[in-house]
């Protein structure tokens, strides 16, 4: 029970079904800092009226330790090699779906259930990972990394439903959060600047601005702080020998500590049409290679056609057509057809497939 609509629908769609339901909020972040940006507070207190409403009761959990050891001290060191982690997919691995499960298991819980639009189907002892019908909020994304065995007792109440009906489950209901709005980003950092946020825990590094001709046109602070695809926060531009289009990030040059960047959305150098994966997370047995599937190497990016092969313990990703912004350090997830085959982050990207090989 997080609070938040989704946790709080998925409570009442099993206690209609018949479950004997208990919430247990888990708090993953110690607020040490004197300040207000995570929500926790409100949001137990949001959890705590729901389940009073719906009359069933409430556990609180800390897993601050775990998050840290985890998810956090990985989140970190990624940022430091200049990679841009995705915490919410290794938050799903290693506390929702391990550390939560087990201390659930622990209090006598049969099973867990959690507000995620996704779904299950279980096929001869299988657990398969599939969509969520809302494709606009389909989070099977976030789940790619989380091993099978671990899909066994888990529920997904809002596999089936949209975002609206789940709104309107909530006000017919009379929830208090069914006007809630949805909430967006990590916890930890909340409503302040990323790369505020960031600086408390990875000091500066400043370096060259330069265009991808090598011409240096400002200074940065750390290539941490920078994503590919970035457009906000670069602090340059009114440059008089270029235009007054917009500039993106296209490159981060670790050995040099360059930030690359060029004028505008659909540059050249933001596309590429290979990417080369790390260890690979299957859910199930892995499937014989080479495939064609498609993936998804972002949160809500259309499903993208691609060829992929056996690299190491890792894949080889070959699109059909070129990818924008694709980053190291962000996970690549593996679908044929709505069904999740499992996920990998990357680590390399080019232009061709002779470029990964070599």
């Amino acid at each position: 029970m997080s609070g938040g609509v989704d946790s709080s629908v998925a409570a009442l769609l099993l206690k209609q079904a018949g479950y004997e339901v208990e919430g247990l909020f888990m708090k993953n972040w110690e607020e040490d800092d004197g300040t207000d940006y995570c929500t926790a507070a409100a949001d137990l207190a949001d959890a705590q009226a729901v389940c009073k409403q719906l009359g069933i009761p409430l556990q609180q959990a800390t897993f601050a330790a775990e998050y840290w050891d985890n998810v956090f001290a990985h989140f970190l060191t990624e940022y430091q090699a200049g990679r841009t982690p995705n915490p919410d997919v290794l938050c799903n691995r290693e506390i929702k779906f391990k550390v939560f499960a087990d201390y659930a298991q622990a209090l006598g819980a049969d099973l867990i259930a959690t507000g995620h639009y996704a779904r299950l189907d279980r096929v001869k002892g299988e657990v398969r990972l599939r969509k969520g019908v809302d494709a606009s909020k389909d989070q099977s994304y976030f789940l790619q990394a989380v091993p099978e065995e671990r899909l066994h007792n888990v529920l997904f109440p809002l596999g089936e439903l949209t975002k609206p009906e789940v709104r309107q489950l909530a006000q017919a209901e009379g929830l208090p959060v069914h006007q809630k709005k949805d909430s967006t980003g990590i916890c930890f950092i909340g409503e302040r600047r990323f790369k505020d946020f960031l600086m408390t825990y990875l000091p500066a590094q400043p370096g060259d601005i330069v265009t991808p001709s090598g011409e240096v046109i400002g200074q940065h602070q750390g290539l941490m702080y920078h994503t590919l695809g970035q457009r906000q926060g670069l602090g340059v531009g009114g440059l008089a020998s270029y235009a007054q289009a917009p500039w993106y990030v296209v490159e981060k040059r670790l050995a040099s500590n360059q930030l690359v960047v060029a004028q505008g959305n659909q540059h050249p150098s933001l596309f590429k049409l290979c990417l080369r994966t790390g260890e690979v997370f299957w859910l199930g047995q892995a499937p014989a290679m080479p495939m064609r599937c498609t993936a998804k190497v972002r949160y809500r990016q259309p499903d993208q056609p691609c060829r992929i092969w056996p690299a190491g313990t890792g894949l080889c990703m070959l699109f059909d057509q070129p990818q924008r912004a694709l980053t190291p350090g962000q996970w690549a997830c593996l679908y044929q057809g709505d069904r999740v085959l499992g996920g990998a982050i990357i680590e390399e990207t080019a232009d061709n497939a002779e470029a990964l090989a070599a």
